[in-house]
């Protein structure tokens, strides 16, 4: 090598293309850390690069939006009804609740469909 090409070039390692600049902390308990450093020596990762890539691609469920509690409410009242119509079916016979389930079969099929993304 020539002694110019020596001073142009930077010592030590070369400069990452994508540099990870922002540190997030978490804290663990001891038993969540030896959790997490036997997961992430399984998939033979370090720990942050396991942290890394479950907070990445592993999904979380949300919570119920306030649209979605209320059919959640709207089918627990179906079920109400649904149990005292099974109580008239016993009490009356069973021609007469057959009208009562189709009305409320038609009623919890529109709340599902409306559930459904």
């Amino acid at each position: 090598m020539k002694q110019e090409e020596r001073k142009n070039r930077s010592a030590g390692r070369p400069a990452k293309i994508v540099k990870k600049d922002i540190n997030a902390s978490v804290r663990f308990t001891s038993t969540e850390h030896n959790i997490v450093k036997e997961k992430a020596k399984d998939c033979g990762l370090s720990v942050s690069n396991y942290i890394r890539k479950a907070a990445i691609y592993n999904t979380v469920i949300p919570r119920l939006t306030e649209e979605e509690r209320q059919f959640a409410r709207q089918l627990v009242g179906m079920a109400n009804n649904l149990n005292q119509l099974v109580k008239v079916c016993h009490q009356e016979g069973l021609l007469q609740t057959m009208a009562y389930f189709g009305n409320y079969r038609q009623r919890l099929d529109e709340v599902l469909k409306k559930l459904k993304p």
